[in-house]
């Protein structure tokens, strides 16, 4: 009788030890603390990065990595290679890891309310950077970090309608991945700037895919196509970059002969601008690192965060490239 008795009563309290160690429960809220990666203090972010296809992206990743080493957070990253199911498998793989956050920058914007409802009932929260998701439930993120992509895209189109509105002015449009945010955002906010604007029209538009290979690709089809193009808008510098080399293969004289817009201020992007062959650049500022640490950090903790981070950005002219070029971080 009294082995029986003690045999019971082991029994539940081992039971009570599993449920208060490794259980999860589906009512509790999805920021008081995560999955629990393990078993010390130590946070542990599942990052799903989109790729390494630019040199914006590649500053991106840089800054998060530095800026997890030195907050003392365990980063789990993840290279997604520009692919969504990679990005979905990586974020699942996260969540078998029972890791406190997930991080990502979404490769698309739509196809992702299955796996963040699975993170969601894991109690894992997600943090989107850089990039939005299209989704009618935004219960299945606590907040996203990133840049106003169709401010952008008005930014682009407003310096074009001061600088090339006055003359017939016939423009590439060079977009990034097909239904990704900033691609979508960017050409909205193009397009709605020149919408009153006549002597704009945009003759030719095509994904280069964020790359420069892409970029320089694309516009040597659209050169050969419409030879009356005169103006570029590419939606990252290094498809600005790839269209300059196609320019110059055609002999005409970028900057001059066909102007450029682009998006990003990343150093090589800055550096032709400081050289007269792109005229204007959009910055999107890729150093998200420390203010995502600061957002995993309240979101284990269980703090209210804001919904929408806007990170605060600027524009450049040549003149501009060339004071701030010295000291670009970036």
């Amino acid at each position: 009788m009294f082995k029986k008795t003690a045999l019971t009563a082991l029994t539940a309290a081992l039971a009570l030890g599993l449920t208060a160690c490794g259980g999860s429960d589906e009512g509790s809220s999805a920021a008081s603390g995560g999955g629990g990666g393990g078993g010390d203090d130590t946070i542990t972010l599942g990052f799903a990065q989109v790729g390494a296809e630019s040199g914006w992206r590649t500053a991106n990743t840089a800054s998060i990595q530095e800026a997890a080493k030195t907050a003392g957070i365990d980063l789990q990253f993840s290279d997604a290679q520009q692919k969504q199911e990679n990005q979905i498998s990586a974020i699942r793989s996260f969540i078998q890891q029972r890791v406190d956050v997930i991080a990502f920058s979404p490769v698309v914007e739509t196809g992702w309310d299955a796996v963040l409802l699975e993170a969601k009932r894991a109690n894992i929260p997600v943090i989107l950077t850089d990039r939005s998701v299209d989704s009618e439930d935004d219960s299945l993120y606590v907040t996203f970090l990133g840049s106003d992509f169709v401010e952008e895209g008005k930014k682009a189109g407003e310096w074009a309608v001061e600088n090339w509105g006055s003359q017939p002015t016939f423009i590439a449009e060079l977009q990034g991945t097909t239904g990704a945010a900033p691609a979508i955002d960017r050409q909205e906010g193009f397009a709605d700037a020149i919408a009153g604007t006549p002597n704009l029209q945009v003759v030719a538009s095509q994904t280069g895919d964020f790359t420069r290979s892409g970029g320089r690709e694309v516009m040597e089809a659209m050169l050969n196509s419409h030879p009356e193009i005169n103006a570029v808008y590419a939606h990252n510098d290094d498809m600005g970059l790839g269209a300059i080399e196609a320019i110059e293969a055609a002999g005409k004289v970028p900057g001059k002969d066909i102007q450029i817009i682009t998006v990003d201020a990343v150093k090589d992007g800055m550096q032709a601008l400081a050289d007269g062959k792109i005229n204007f650049i959009v910055e999107c500022n890729p150093l998200l690192g420390d203010q995502l640490m600061d957002l995993a950090k309240k979101v284990v903790a269980g703090e209210e965060v804001p919904s929408r981070v806007v990170t605060e950005e600027t524009t450049f002219t040549q003149e501009q490239a060339v004071q701030v070029l010295p000291e670009r971080k970036y």
